[in-house]
């Protein structure tokens, strides 16, 4: 038997229901709490009570992890190449371009956080505990399982522990469960079918004691409790999210277009055309031509800029790279308390048994909350907060405070009409101690149909969302100073209190504007249904469906990722089951947010693509967080969608540019090099050309963005990035070859000339194409680019077709072209101009869907 229980013990899954003897066996404890002797046995088998954490990587070490990007690597490799080989200027363009990439890079993802850390400060330092048969206050990393405990108010829970005596005792459970009334527990517990989450007799590490004593024995400690749970989830690397996926593939895609292409080029040109060395050479610098080298100095520009237009909107962005997430995000999971409510428990009506406001209702349960010394709970504050006016002359006599047997409270006045025993608490207990009933000021008997009556209207209540208490009183005789439950007797009911946890005021509009932006709320909670779903009717949120985390519980992953998109209430959740659900939303092709507030959001805050908190969450919760919403205004959320939807947007401006651009050129390069009797451009002016463009694409983040793209969520597809390659890179390459082909049979060009003549007309192309690709809109000149983008482009043409006619010119190898090639120019760069915005149209009319996020549509393909 004894190993049994400790296997019970070990695993958490019967220590609320087991004996207290047979608890005492299974950690080797025993009512007079442990010995030092055995307390030193038990840290060896369970550890430490503190929740470890992971070691933090050195500032040097997160810098050079920037080089292993593929893009990067690439870069490096044709760096060590052009050293290697004496070609120190090509070395050094392709450094610079390197350094500015990672430095700028690097110092927008550096952060320092330790969300371990934060939960181990949240955990008082010391505790009473009962050690050689005599209580001390120890470290609680000292505690062990067995250990005997004691509580009173104001205390945080060392450990999870089974409550052995309980008076008054009441614990705020909200960081943990999300619900914000006050739990009372026991000793006793009342339902043994309970899980242990909500098992009466069973307290949480973190937790608080609000009011009341207990004494408790200590039966998980350090990572075994659920609380460690929590903390070991955190501390673990966190789940790619769909932005860094779809980066990953990205740069996958170009490492195998570079290295495909430029090992077939440099073998035709060292076989057929030119001495390995020159080959070499070129092939490094058509490494570097196709590579969007400036991606990652892109994305954070784009980012930075994104994060400090979040700021004034009152949103702190801890994780710049959750901007892109954020933009293609098409759900959006809560918590309900504390994020779309104040989690401040509201007053909403007093009602007579016929279910009609009544003051004298709100009279005598302002007296019975005020004048009690218990647990001020928050529905006594709520109550307090609607002050009557004739209060003044009541004065208290006596309480009878509140247990969890009779779950209510009494307190006796005296007042112009004599002495009074009022009394509130739950409607069945109350009602349960009442013969007669008041309306409009008469009392008449309680018959059977008044009791049905008024527990139909509690019923009501609760369907309708509603905390509800009920309240009755009886008038005194004689002078007695004291009394007992025994004078709870012969009451009459007088009506019922109700109370909300009201939404947050901007809740309803972010509801409707988030909705209208194609992103899908769904709430998980571990408040219950009716409750939840009366927050929903106060948004306007329309309910599909609902689950409960009883139900999760039996579902394997494949039903639940059927079903999950249906539903729009999860209910009584656990932090593992709110990540199955998110885990569910993402296998179906979803970018899933969380927002949440409290201990038990933090694991999902954490799972999620991107993460989001409010001002008034919990530490961990915050440091979990990607983006923290620092105005009590949800209407931000909103804000930062399209934030997100302009930053991602801009961010695949330069990736469309930059891929297919690069890619055509590259392709007319290799190409070229086939039938060519020299090199199409020399190595050191593919690098010009590549710095160049890299410096107009550079100004890419300021641009505006179409109002039509931020209307629904986009994402990323590797698969629509490789057909926009393959339809526009060829086009670009088409006018290349036509370029070619007018350099050689018509101005019979030499070397020289045709090198100097395609590196403008390359410059010109790919540079002003920005302004058909950067929109979707036909004809493009409707969509005004920024600024800022316009003139960094019209200076780069500017300097290409001015620097041959330079002393700079001629170093890169130059010459003066005729003026004659700069009219068949200007009729290229219309012709091409004109084939890509009728290919635009014709393309995003067929392949849109791929990025597009429609609600309901599975977005895989």
């Amino acid at each position: 038997m004894s190993t049994d229980l400790k296997k019970d013990a070990q695993s958490g899954t019967n220590l609320h229901t087991l004996p207290i003897e047979d608890l005492f066996l299974a950690l080797n404890s025993s009512a007079q709490g442990l010995t030092t002797e055995n307390a030193e046995a038990q840290r060896l088998q369970y550890g430490r009570n503190d929740i470890s954490s992971k070691k933090k990587e050195s500032v040097i070490l997160q810098f050079l992890k920037q080089f292993t990007n593929p893009l990067v690597l690439i870069l490096l490799f044709a760096a060590l190449i052009s050293i290697a080989v004496g070609e120190v200027t090509n070395a050094a363009i392709i450094i610079s371009i390197i350094l500015i990439s990672v430095i700028l890079d690097f110092f927008q993802r550096y952060r320092a956080e330790n969300a371990a850390a934060l939960l181990t400060k949240k955990i008082i330092a010391r505790a009473r505990v009962q050690r050689d048969e005599k209580e001390e206050e120890i470290p609680i990393v000292d505690l062990v399982p067995g250990d005997l405990i004691s509580l009173t108010a104001g205390d945080m829970i060392p450990a999870d522990a089974r409550l052995l005596t309980a008076r008054d005792f009441f614990v705020n459970e909200s960081s943990l469960t999300g619900e914000p009334y006050p739990v009372s527990k026991s000793e006793t517990l009342l339902d043994p079918d309970k899980p242990l989450a909500q098992a009466e007799n069973y307290v949480f590490l973190g937790t608080s004691v609000i009011s009341g004593t207990a004494r408790a024995i200590i039966t998980k400690t350090g990572l075994f409790t659920e609380y460690g749970k929590i903390a070991k989830t955190l501390v673990e690397r966190p789940p790619e999210t769909d932005f860094e996926h779809g980066l990953k593939q990205f740069s996958y895609l170009m490492s195998k277009f570079v290295f495909s292409l430029v090992i077939l080029v440099f073998f035709v040109n060292a076989l057929y055309k030119q001495d390995i060395l020159q080959s070499l050479l070129f092939s490094v610098a058509l490494a570097v031509g196709m590579t969007p080298e400036l991606l990652p100095m892109i994305l954070s520009l784009n980012m930075t800029k994104g994060a400090i237009a979040m700021s004034a909107k009152g949103a702190i962005v801890k994780h710049p790279e959750s901007i892109q997430n954020f933009g293609s995000m098409d759900v959006l999971c809560t918590d309900k308390t504390g994020t779309l409510t104040d989690n401040r428990i509201a007053l909403i009506k007093h009602l007579d048994p016929d279910g009609n406001d009544n003051e004298k209702v709100l009279l005598f349960s302002y007296i019975n909350s005020y004048f009690h010394t218990g647990l001020k709970n928050p529905l006594d504050e709520a109550i307090i907060a609607f002050q009557p006016e004739d209060t003044g002359k009541y004065q208290k006599i006596d309480e009878i405070p509140f247990d969890f047997i009779r779950r209510r409270t009494s307190v006796a006045v005296s007042g112009a009409s004599g002495h009074l025993l009022i009394t509130k608490g739950a409607p069945e207990e109350t009602l349960a101690i009442c013969t007669s009933v008041e309306r409009d000021g008469a009392v008449t008997r309680l018959t059977d149909a008044d009791r049905e009556e008024i527990l139909g209207l509690y019923k009501k209540q609760s369907r309708d969302g509603f905390r509800t208490l009920a309240v009755c009183y009886r008038t005194l005789t004689g002078d007695q100073n004291h009394y007992t439950t025994s004078d709870e007797q012969d009451m009459t009911m007088v009506g019922l209190v109700t109370f909300i946890d009201p939404p947050k005021e901007s809740a309803k509009e972010s509801v409707a504007l988030l909705s209208a932006s194609g992103v899908e709320l769904k709430i998980l909670t571990g408040d219950d249904e009716l409750v939840t779903r009366k927050t929903c009717e106060l948004i306007g949120l329309a309910v599909r469906g609902v689950l409960s985390g009883d139900q999760i519980e039996h579902m394997d992953q494949e039903t639940l990722s059927r079903v999950v998109g249906n539903i729009t209430i999860f209910s009584r959740m656990t932090p593992v089951q709110k990540n199955r659900v998110m885990n569910s939303l993402k296998r179906n092709g979803h970018v899933v947010g969380y927002m949440g507030d409290g201990i038990n959001d933090a694991p999902s805050i954490r799972e999620a693509d991107v993460g989001i908190s409010v001002e008034n969450a919990v530490d961990i919760a915050k440091e979990s967080a990607d983006i923290i919403l620092l105005e009590n205004d949800l209407r931000i959320l909103h804000e930062g969608v399209l934030e997100g939807r302009k930053t991602f947007g801009n961010t695949m401006k330069y990736i469309l540019m930059g891929t297919s651009s690069n890619f055509g050129n590259m392709f007319s390069v290799a190409g070229a090099s086939f039938f060519l009797g020299f090199l199409p451009m020399l190595p050191i002016q593919i690098l010009l050309n590549n710095l160049l463009y890299d410096i107009s694409e550079s100004s890419i983040p300021t641009d505006n963005v179409d109002e039509s793209y931020i209307s629904t969520p986009k994402k990323w597809d590797i698969e629509f990035i490789k057909k926009f390659i393959f339809v526009f890179g060829p086009i670009s390459s088409i006018f290349d070859f036509i370029t070619f082909f007018i350099l050689l049979f018509i101005f019979k060009a030499d070397a020289a000339l045709f090198q100097t003549a395609w590196f403008i007309e390359s410059i010109c192309t790919q540079t002003l194409i920005i302004f058909v690709i950067r929109t979707r809109i036909v004809p493009f000149y409707k969509s005004r680019p920024s600024k800022l983008l316009l003139a960094s482009t019209l200076s780069i043409v500017a300097i290409a077709c001015i620097v041959p006619f330079t002393i700079i010119g001629s170093i890169f190898g130059f010459v003066h072209p005729p003026v004659s090639f700069f009219a068949v120019l200007a009729g290229l760069l219309l012709g091409y101009l004109i084939l890509v915005e009728v290919t635009k149209k014709w393309f995003y009319t067929k392949y849109s869907l791929f990025i597009e996020r429609k609600r309901g549509i599975p977005n895989s393909q």
